[in-house]
């Protein structure tokens, strides 16, 4: 099945993912923001969160690459490899910090999405098309896997 969302459609559904995401942001307690309740993941509740900031940037980044005519090497081990930067520079996060991270960075990918046009969207094979879907599902599957977990350790 082909994806007919406009840019503007894509633009939305990541904003909305985001907007999710930065109530759990709000609502979180100081006790849930430093735990770390998700199996086989070590990094507390604000690092997972400020990490859904950091993949904005570098999703922005891969989608300005390729509508630039540039080859973009996107697979597991590049991916592995920016969380794992990411997770040893955040450190503790403070909700403010990730909230703005989240913001800031949200408004920079929502902008870019949103100023494609349709056929810009089809860039590289149709990558720039799924990096948008990607910025909006990895942002609901995060605070979908927090909430679970916050809920299932009481």
């Amino acid at each position: 099945m082909t994806d007919e969302r406009s840019p503007a459609e894509h633009a939305a559904q990541i904003d909305a993912a985001r907007q999710r995401l930065l109530t759990l942001v709000r609502e979180s307690t100081n006790e849930q923001w430093s735990a770390a309740p998700l199996d086989g993941d070590p990094r507390p509740v604000g690092v997972v969160l400020d990490h859904v900031a950091h993949a904005y940037e570098y999703l922005a980044g891969w989608m300005r690459d390729i509508l630039a005519g540039q080859q973009v090497e996107v697979n597991a081990d590049v991916v592995d490899v920016h969380n794992a930067q990411h997770a040893a520079r955040a450190g503790e996060v403070s909700q403010a910090q990730a909230a703005d991270h989240l913001r800031v960075s949200g408004d920079v990918l929502i902008a870019l999405v949103e100023g494609l046009d349709a056929s810009q969207l089809d860039a590289g094979d149709g990558r720039v098309r799924r990096f948008a879907e990607i910025a909006a599902l990895h942002a609901d599957s995060h605070r979908a896997d927090i909430e679970a977990a916050l809920a299932a350790h009481g």
